[in-house]
């Protein structure tokens, strides 16, 4: 039997209560054309989300691998988690991406394109890069988002348009050496200081025009204070940006 070609790209997915749509997601990911490994970080979610994927991990043997934490931690801790085993692992290319369906599953090949093709470092699913790209969002959560990106944009300088984007790619080399012990944020403002930091490191980010659809099964766990984080968050790290030396990746 020849044994299976391990794959350059992992799918990082953060699940807490997702039982309505942990199965789907893992399914629709598998499905793609290119090999698509996945990692689900469940924070001990009490609806047995877990359960269903250890379910799937025997039906995926190989591609489905499973992180339990002993609580709800928050989604940048997450993250970091899955950076670290994905990096240890030697994966190519790392994805974030929800387990809700918010981020079309389809979408994975062209932020893999953007770097693996295109020589981006880090790509960004993007629902502001040609527009507003948000479906089924009442009218006051897209104006809050993209207002939100627009005034981190401002206060950072990054040219980004999603700033607080939630599907991303990064290649290995990104996040071997950013430094994700020091990432401070936990929410909403985990994603800007991971672009941020990325961007003064001199990576070259790709934004990628996405449709955001809102999440039909299971709750949001966005809050007011997820987003509080975000505001007081950005002017937190550019005030320390002007005193930290950052190493220039740019040419390397």
């Amino acid at each position: 039997m020849t044994p299976e070609v391990k794959s350059d790209s992992v799918v990082i997915i953060p699940m807490y209560n997702e039982k309505e749509n942990a199965a789907n997601i893992i399914d629709a990911v598998i499905a793609l054309p290119h090999q698509f490994d996945i990692l689900v970080i469940d924070d001990n979610s009490p609806d047995g989300t877990a359960d269903i994927v250890k379910e799937k991990q025997k039906e995926y043997e190989g591609r489905v691998h499973l992180i339990q934490r002993a609580g709800k931690l928050g989604l940048g801790t997450a993250y970091i988690t899955g950076f670290k085993w994905s990096i240890e692992h030697k994966y190519d290319y790392i994805f974030e991406m929800d387990a809700d369906f918010s981020h079309n599953p389809n979408d994975l090949l062209a932020l893999y394109k953007a770097c693996a093709e295109d020589g981006a470092d880090m790509s960004i699913g993007s629902r502001y890069i040609t527009g507003v790209n948000v479906v089924n969002w009442p009218m006051g959560r897209v104006l809050m988002s993209y207002y939100a990106s627009k005034y981190v944009r401002i206060v950072t300088g990054m040219k980004i348009c999603d700033t607080t984007a939630g599907f991303v790619c990064y290649s290995r080399r990104v996040l071997e050496a950013l430094p994700l012990d020091e990432i401070r944020f936990k929410g909403y403002a985990f994603q800007i200081e991971m672009k941020f930091t990325a961007y003064k490191y001199g990576f070259k980010i790709k934004e990628v025009p996405i449709i955001f659809v809102n999440r039909v099964l299971g709750e949001s766990k966005m809050n007011s204070g997820i987003f509080g984080e975000a505001v007081f968050g950005v002017i937190k790290l550019k005030t320390s940006s002007w005193f930290t030396k950052y190493p220039d990746y740019s040419k390397k």
